[in-house]
């Protein structure tokens, strides 16, 4: 009898006992990169209503080095595309309930963020003021995945 029970305990342990490979596919951590594409400016003086494609006019911002890197392939100069090709600093002040960018220790305007990731930039909004011929610039998110 003590045989005979020791025989399955020994046949279950082999039957549910974990392979010893060492193969098993375990995916790379993946680096995600946000690129915000500007695809519309409004406003200003004139009344500006011009559109963008996307990757016309790239906002990359570096949270580490609190750093823009913006990519401006616009060649149409009659369009408002805010900021030139380049590298530039930004802070971000919190004041009377809104969030303001500032870029290279300028003021840029207010900033919301949708759930549908849409950034939003208002020049009208100001921490220390409002005016009605500042530009409104809507950006759209793009996810950049690097393996």
């Amino acid at each position: 009898m003590k045989k005979y029970f020791v025989t399955i305990i020994f046949s279950l342990l082999l039957l549910t006992a974990c392979s010893v490979k060492n193969d098993i596919d375990i995916p790379e951590p993946q680096t995600v990169i946000a690129h915000w594409n500007l695809i519309k400016t409004t406003g200003g003086v004139a009344g500006v209503n011009d559109t963008f494609p996307l990757e016309t006019v790239v906002w990359t911002f570096n949270e580490v080095d609190f750093e823009i890197e913006i990519e401006n392939s616009n060649t149409d100069d009659t369009k408002q595309d805010a900021l030139d090709s380049g590298t530039y600093a930004y802070s971000v002040i919190e004041a009377n309930g809104d969030t303001f960018l500032s870029i290279d220790g300028v003021e840029f305007g207010s900033f919301t963020i949708s759930s549908t990731a849409v950034l939003t930039i208002d020049q009208n909004n100001l921490s220390d003021s409002s005016g009605a011929d500042g530009f409104i610039y809507t950006f759209e998110r793009t996810l950049e995945v690097i393996e």
